[in-house]
């Protein structure tokens, strides 16, 4: 059984229908991704599997457990994160005190959070060790307005990962990145990959293709191909687009 799979959703604003019995599924311990030109629904898609959007129709399961229209907060808590394709980072806190703020016992005190656990060595190894997994640790005391762009979105994967997900989801984690950037966020990806399974929404074709085990492809509001990065290559759509220029 997939860690987690979406049946027949349906997604409408107004008169515009958006998504049209989108189906999805995604392994336990993998990469998946979901691909499609602008305005293709991609991005309402992975607000629907999220839980940033209730469908008018269909279920979305996690673990064989119906969590359709559950707020965000409650599929966090079930083992859910996600990153954001325009970056939700503390500007004045340190790149430390962003991880801290993202652990569930630091989260549960809310604003005043840092009065009881600053001199909490539990809390604050957490915070380390997952600064060290990301690559972070050199810039722990930097104040996160003061990091490089491609820093920031590193320290946002590290901010998702302080809820210890079961699943990650990605939202345009290349936007805005150089070359360099790139390659140390794939290296980063493929060592996250040992830790939880993953599910990137992502604009470069390439970049997705040289991750993920399987891709959907999102058109009108459809998936009208899923696969591996070789099978989608064959695929007659895919040939007829930019994909089909990979090698």
């Amino acid at each position: 059984m997939p860690l987690f799979e979406a049946h027949n959703l349906h997604k409408r604003f107004g008169d515009t229908v958006v998504l049209e019995d989108i189906t999805v599924s995604f392994e336990e311990n993998s990469v998946s991704g979901i691909i499609g030109p602008n305005g293709a629904g991609k991005t309402t898609c992975f607000n629907v599997l999220t839980g940033h959007y209730k469908p008018d129709r269909g279920r979305v399961l996690f673990d064989g457990e119906n969590i359709t229209g559950l707020p965000e907060r409650v599929i966090a808590r079930k083992g859910i994160s996600r990153s954001f394709q325009i970056m939700n980072v503390f500007d004045d806190y340190s790149v430390l005190q962003n991880v801290m703020v993202a652990l569930p016992e630091v989260r549960q005190r809310g604003f005043n959070m840092f009065l009881n656990v600053a001199g909490s060595s539990e809390i604050q190894d957490r915070a380390w060790d997952i600064l060290k997994r990301i690559g972070l640790e050199a810039l722990a005391a930097q104040d996160a307005k003061d990091l490089s762009y491609g820093n920031k979105r590193i320290l946002e994967i590290g901010i998702a990962l302080a809820a210890a997900p079961r699943l990650l989801f990605l939202d345009e984690p290349t936007q805005g990145l150089g070359s360099d950037q790139m390659a140390r966020l794939a290296g980063l990806i493929q060592e996250l990959r040992k830790l939880t399974t993953l599910v990137i929404i992502e604009h470069d074709m390439p970049f997705l293709f040289g991750l993920a085990d399987t891709i959907s492809v999102i058109h009108w509001g459809q998936v009208i191909a899923r696969g591996t990065p070789d099978e989608l290559k064959q695929n007659k759509w895919v040939q007829a687009s930019n994909l089909g220029k990979l090698g």
